[in-house]
C-alpha cells in the first residue's frame, strides 16, 4: 500500500521527465491501471507545455524600453580574479567603470580586427610570392628546356663553377653556379651582358642556384660576374670575376 501511495507522487516528475531507472520502471507499470494518476500526469503536461509556451513570449515593450534606459547607470562587474597587487579605485573611477569597460571593448574588437587584417595581408603576401616563385621557376624551365636552347660552361679564379644556357627562341638566358664564396658584408654578385664591349646589367646574385638573366642576350657576345656594393651598379666597378663567352 505504501508503495502504490508513493507512486501517487510522482505524477509530477513524470510528466516532466525526470524519473529514471527502477522508479520509471514501476510508475509507468502503475499508470497502466490508474486513471487518477493518468488523469494527473496529463494535466500536468498541458500545464508544462503551457509554461514553455509562456516562457517564449517577447518581454514586454515597457520592459525593454526599461532595461535600455538603466543600463548606462550599471556599473559592470569585474572579473572574479584575484589581482597579485590590490587596486584601489576612485570613486569617480567606479562611476565611470561602465564606459570605460566600453572602450576597453572597443579596443580589443579594433585589435581583433587588426589582427585579421595582418593576417589576411600576410596570407596575400605569401601567395604572391609563392606565385612569382612559381612564374620564376616555371620561366627557368621553359629556357633550359627549350628546342634552341645553347649551353656554355666556365669557372671562376676561386674555382666556383658557373653555366649559362640561352635560348633564342625565348631570347632569354639562364645563369647557373655552384661554390661561389659567401658575399662580403655590404657586396653583391651583379651579372652582365657584354654587348660588344658594353657592359649592359643583368641582374643580382645573393649566392648559388639559378635566376634568369635580365634583359636580352639577342645582341651579347659574353656574360660577365662581378662583385659590386649592395644594391648593384650602373657600371662595373672591379675586374669581372668571370667573363664567359656566348655561342655565335
Amino acid at each position: 500500500m505504501k508503495h502504490d501511495e508513493h507512486l501517487h507522487t510522482l505524477t509530477g516528475a513524470y510528466a516532466l521527465d525526470a524519473l529514471t531507472g527502477e522508479e520509471y520502471e514501476a510508475f509507468t507499470a502503475h499508470l497502466g491501471h490508474c486513471a487518477a494518476c493518468a488523469q494527473e500526469v496529463a494535466e500536468f503536461a498541458e500545464t508544462t507545455a503551457r509554461l514553455a509556451a509562456a516562457a517564449a513570449l517577447p518581454a514586454p515593450a515597457a520592459m525593454r524600453q526599461a532595461v535600455l534606459h538603466g543600463i548606462e547607470s550599471v556599473r559592470q562587474l569585474p572579473p572574479r580574479t584575484r589581482p597579485a597587487v590590490p587596486v584601489r579605485l576612485t570613486a569617480g573611477l567606479t562611476r565611470r567603470a561602465g564606459p570605460f569597460v566600453i572602450a576597453a571593448s572597443i579596443a580589443a574588437a579594433a585589435a581583433f580586427g587588426g589582427l585579421a587584417a595582418w593576417q589576411h595581408q600576410q596570407t596575400e603576401q605569401a601567395r604572391t610570392q609563392v606565385r612569382h616563385t612559381n612564374e620564376r621557376a616555371q620561366e627557368l624551365a621553359a629556357v633550359m628546356a627549350a628546342a634552341d636552347a645553347r649551353t656554355v660552361h666556365g669557372r671562376t679564379a676561386s674555382g666556383a663553377t658557373t653555366t649559362v644556357i640561352t635560348s633564342a627562341l625565348r631570347d632569354k638566358a639562364v645563369f647557373v653556379s655552384s661554390g661561389l664564396p659567401a658575399l662580403p658584408a655590404g657586396k653583391t654578385y651583379q651579372l652582365w651582358f657584354d654587348d660588344h664591349g658594353t657592359m649592359r646589367p643583368a641582374g643580382l646574385l645573393s649566392g648559388d642556384g639559378a635566376t634568369l638573366m635580365q634583359g636580352h642576350p639577342k645582341d651579347a657576345r659574353a656574360v660577365g660576374l662581378t662583385l659590386e656594393p649592395a644594391g648593384g651598379s650602373p657600371q662595373p666597378t672591379s675586374s669581372p670575376l668571370l667573363l664567359l663567352t656566348l655561342p655565335a
